[in-house]
Order: structure tokens, then C-alpha cells, then sequence
């Protein structure tokens, strides 16, 4: 290695760590690795005594979080230490002080935008996951055309749930991959961008979440809260609306544990100083009748232009009325309901979406021709057997039927088809005549279709009464 002022250069390799010293001459490289070597066991046994202290139930620290969370990204604490650490908390939980330390330190892993210059406040909407959900591509720009900013980084799909950046990016030509000068200057200029979670916002997250969702750790109430809301906080918003799923496509099946995870998001929140609402709705059925990016996309315009499904409409209007009033619009939510169908019926949202399709690159023609947008190979209607009145559709399994289909992702980095998925023709409650067709599967493998036949076979239940 070339020599000059300061020593010679030495690369130390261990345990698959690489390290470049700089060491002075009469020093061998045998010091520097001995001096590594040390300080890296000693980061090794911190880990395993905070490790041993959640496993057996106890409390982490706030620093104690914090040296994990750091060495998480600086490479120091590697990834089979983190997976224990991650079922620690699966199995026993953290309590608030815990919560609140995880999610600062996620937070401040990365860069905290800053929008504080623009004159208003800064409101986004988050969802905890669900089958057909495509309310972001309606609140977003009818919030935004009412005078709000609407900042949001949204996520990809993965399981049976969608992601809102798959549906944009069945639109031609959209571009979710915005830097975060663009982001700001197309929130400033618009008042509205829609993009992912890039590398520099909160990316001790994105690195936490690619092991939990490998070690059967998705499901933690604390994990999530210091998920959602480091993501949030970091993306620079004043308030955050919370629509927290229940029911067989959510994280939460039972209405208790929604409660729960509503209760901690409200409170991080709150311990963050944002505005902070809360909403739990129902997820035992898909919402609307469209699972799948390019049929969402066309659902989502459809709505925005007054003809969309009566429970995707009023979700939206819902959400969108406390995004109203959280971005200081109006003050009583009936008129904040009020405000946001005007937005929708006066054609303002929808003229809002068309803009931020066309400023993010998308063709923004997919509003009058929804031909632009992909198109499956083949179409196949799945029918009743037995005539009575349906009693369950059930949202988990229905996406993954369409999950089956390619529409969604077995593992994050899985390639996805935009053009397949399902329409449901009949929803919970809906009368039943003899060979009716329940769904129809847009598809383009003959091999994908079987086998989400297969599962389609287990989602739904008829029977005689209402």
C-alpha cells in the first residue's frame, strides 16, 4: 500500500466487516486488528446484554435502543443479533417510553424533511394495510385541491396487501422514485407528491423491516407504531389521519387489537407533538370492488369522479374530512364532510389528480382513457354454485387469490403485473341466484389462474339468510 504523512493503509477484514485503518509506521497492521477486534466484541456483547434483557421481559433504555439502532446502520451489530432482539420485543412488547425511544431513533437515522417555510400546514394519511385500499390516489389530491399540503410516502405491496406506489406505477410514465428536492419542490409548487420511502428517510426502518418480515415479527404493535410513525415524522407532515384496518385482510383480526394499535399510534404521535386522528374501519371485506394496480387505478378515477363504489366513497370522504380540519380548512367535521364532496363533486379532486399524474411524469390522458392503463390477456368469471345470500367475503384470502394472480408480492423484491386481479361482483350481503358470477379474474397464466381458483374456492360463504 502507498505511504505518505500519515502511515500506511491497512484493510482489515472480519467476519465479512470490512475496515480501513490508517496506522503510523512501527505500527503492524497486527495492533490495528487486535485494537478492531476488541472494540468490535465489546458492540457484540453490549447487543447480547440488551438482548438477554428483553428476552427475559424486562425494559430496554432509551440508549440501550439507541446503540442498537445505530449499530443497525453502521454495520456493527449484524443482522442474526437484530433478529433476536426482534422476536424479544415480538414476544414480550415494549412499553411507551420504549415505543417513543425505537421511533426517535428510527427517525433520526436519516434525514427529517423540513417544510416549515410553506405558509400551511402539512397533512398526510397512512393505512395499516388492506385488500383493494386505493383511498391514498382520491384523498390524496382532493385534500390538496382544497388548499391542503399533502406530503405522502407511501409503500409497496407485499403479502395480500397493495401498495399505493404499484398502483401509480401501472400509469404510464409515473414516476414514484421523486428525489427529495423534487419531492420538495413538488409539494411547494402543487401542494401535493406522492413517492417512496427513499434511502435517505428513516432507513434504519427500511432495514428493520426486511428482517421482520423474514422472521415472523410483522405483527408487533410496538414495531409498527415505530414503523409508521418514524416514516411519518421523518417526511416532515404537521398531522397524520390513521386508518387503522380490522378484519380478515388486516394486520388486526379482532376489533380489540385495532383498538390497541390505534391507541399506541395516537399516543407516538402525540409524544412526537404531531396532530394526530385515528380512524378504524372495516377490513372483513375488500374495499370497493377492484383488487388489483390497473383495476384500482381505474376504481380510484372512477370515484374521483363520482361514480365510485358507496364503502370506497364514504371511506374517503371520511378521511379526507379530518385532513380538512387538521389542515386548519374548517373547524366542524360535518362541514369538513361537507367540503371534501364538494371537492369531489365539482370535479376539483379529480382535476387535482390529473395535474399530479402529468407532474410526475404519468400520462395524464388515463383519466378520460383508461385503455392506456395495462390490460390483462384473458378474463375468467368465477360463479356461485348455490343460489342464497352472500355472509362472507374474505379480504385476506381474496388478496391472495390476486396475490396468486401476480398482482401482489410473495417477498419485497418479487416482480408484480399490473394488469391482473379481480372484480368483485357481489358484496357481503348481496342476494345470490344459481351459477351468478361472484368475480371476475383478470389474468394472463393459465397456471396462476388455477391456483387462485384454488383459494377463491375458501373465500367466500353463502348461505340462506340474510
Amino acid at each position: 500500500m502507498p505511504e505518505n504523512g500519515l502511515g500506511k493503509e491497512s484493510d482489515i477484514t472480519l467476519n465479512s466487516i470490512s475496515l480501513q485503518v490508517r496506522r503510523k509506521p512501527g505500527r503492524s497492521a497486527g495492533f490495528f486488528y487486535a485494537f478492531f477486534l476488541i472494540h468490535h466484541v465489546r458492540k457484540l456483547m453490549q447487543a447480547v446484554e440488551i438482548i438477554r434483557r428483553k428476552r427475559d421481559g424486562l425494559s430496554n433504555s432509551s440508549q440501550e435502543i439507541r446503540f442498537l439502532v445505530s449499530g443497525a446502520i453502521q454495520g456493527h451489530i449484524p443482522a442474526y443479533q437484530l433478529s433476536a432482539w426482534l422476536m424479544a420485543v415480538f414476544l414480550h412488547g415494549m412499553d411507551e417510553v420504549e415505543t417513543t425511544a425505537l421511533t426517535e431513533a428510527l427517525i433520526h437515522s436519516g434525514q427529517v424533511l423540513d417544510f416549515s417555510r410553506l405558509p400551511g400546514v402539512r397533512v398526510d394519511k397512512h393505512s395499516t394495510g388492506g385488500v383493494g385500499d386505493k383511498t391514498s390516489l382520491v384523498i390524496a389530491p382532493l385534500v390538496a385541491s382544497a388548499g391542503v399540503y399533502v406530503p405522502m410516502v407511501s409503500g409497496r405491496g407485499l403479502g395480500h396487501t397493495g401498495g399505493t406506489l404499484d398502483k401509480l406505477e401501472s400509469i404510464p410514465g409515473f414516476r414514484t422514485n421523486l428525489s427529495l428536492d423534487e419531492f420538495r419542490d413538488t409539494v411547494s409548487q402543487y401542494g401535493l407528491a406522492l413517492i417512496g420511502q427513499t434511502q435517505e428517510v428513516a432507513p434504519a426502518d427500511r432495514m428493520l423491516y426486511a428482517i421482520r418480515d423474514v422472521t415472523a415479527t410483522v405483527e408487533s404493535i410496538p414495531l409498527i407504531v415505530a414503523s409508521i410513525v418514524s416514516k411519518k415524522v421523518a417526511e416532515g407532515v404537521d398531522g397524520l389521519v390513521l386508518d387503522v384496518k380490522t378484519g380478515h385482510g388486516a394486520f388486526m383480526k379482532r376489533l380489540s387489537d385495532s383498538e390497541r394499535l390505534a391507541q399506541a399510534l395516537v399516543a407516538t404521535c402525540r409524544k412526537m407533538n404531531k396532530k394526530v386522528v385515528a380512524v378504524i374501519s372495516d377490513m372483513s371485506q375488500p374495499l370497493g370492488r377492484m383488487i388489483g394496480n390497473a383495476l384500482e387505478v381505474r376504481e380510484a378515477i372512477d370515484t374521483l369522479k363520482g361514480d365510485g363504489p358507496e364503502d370506497l366513497t364514504y371511506l374517503c370522504l371520511e378521511l379526507s374530512a379530518h385532513m380538512l380540519m387538521m389542515g386548519k380548512r374548517i373547524e366542524d367535521v360535518e362541514e369538513a364532510r361537507s367540503l371534501a364532496r364538494k371537492q369531489l363533486e365539482s370535479g376539483a379532486a379529480l382535476e387535482k389528480f390529473q395535474q399530479l399524474v402529468e407532474i410526475q411524469g404519468g400520462n395524464p390522458r388515463v383519466v378520460e382513457q383508461d385503455d392506456l392503463l395495462p390490460k390483462s390477456k384473458a378474463l375468467f368469471e368465477y360463479r356461485a354454485e348455490l343460489p342464497g345470500y352472500l355472509q362472507e367475503a374474505r379480504a385476506g384470502l381474496l388478496g391472495q387469490a390476486a396475490m396468486r394472480l401476480g398482482a401482489g408480492r410473495e417477498c419485497i423484491d418479487s416482480e408484480i403485473n399490473h394488469a391482473v386481479g379481480l372484480q368483485l361482483m357481489k358484496k357481503i350481503g348481496d342476494r345470490i341466484s344459481p351459477r351468478e358470477c361472484l368475480v371476475r379474474v383478470y389474468y394472463d397464466d393459465e397456471r396462476r389462474l388455477k391456483e387462485a381458483l384454488e383459494v377463491l374456492a375458501q373465500a367466500y360463504t353463502i348461505g340462506e339468510q340474510e
